[in-house]
């Protein structure tokens, strides 16, 4: 093949948190990669509502998980400047799989981490499921941490 060469560069990683330990080695991961390849990060965490779900529901479990998770967002933050790695930061409420697909497209992510199992009393999230449907339905490639 001449001219085109197919772009396998990861600029933009898309790292699925939930405060776990295994999304605490997703971060790691990312941040080693970002470091190498001169990535930027997205940390996204994902609250999952009861359903079905009030909207007065939904805006008090986004509430919740900004309280669950800026502690550890600022942590991590605090990490990412030490090792000069430009990461953002941002939550959505939904289905884990779901939000984290949706997010990677409309972001142009290049790869989703992602670690292999996590838990959280607010989230309920299970990045089991979770890393199989998006290894299943991302648009791009997925790690999973284990």
């Amino acid at each position: 093949m001449t001219g085109q060469r197919h772009n396998t560069h990861f600029r933009k990683l898309l790292v699925g948190y939930d405060g776990s330990p295994q999304s605490d080695k997703a971060v790691d991961i990312a941040f080693s990669l970002a470091k190498c390849l001169d990535a930027t990060v997205l940390l996204f965490a994902v609250a999952r509502p009861p359903e079905p779900a009030t909207s007065v529901e939904l805006e008090a479990v986004l509430d919740d998980a900004k309280e669950h998770f800026e502690e550890g967002f600022k942590k991590i933050l605090e990490k990412a400047r030490s090792l000069d790695v430009e990461v953002k930061t941002d939550m959505a409420v939904g289905h884990p799989a779901e939000q984290i697909i949706h997010r990677a497209e409309m972001d142009g992510i290049d790869l989703i981490i992602l670690g292999r199992r996590g838990r959280s009393m607010i989230s309920r999230m299970m990045l089991g499921s979770v890393s199989e449907r998006a290894l299943r339905y991302a648009h791009c490639p997925v790690m999973v941490v284990h």
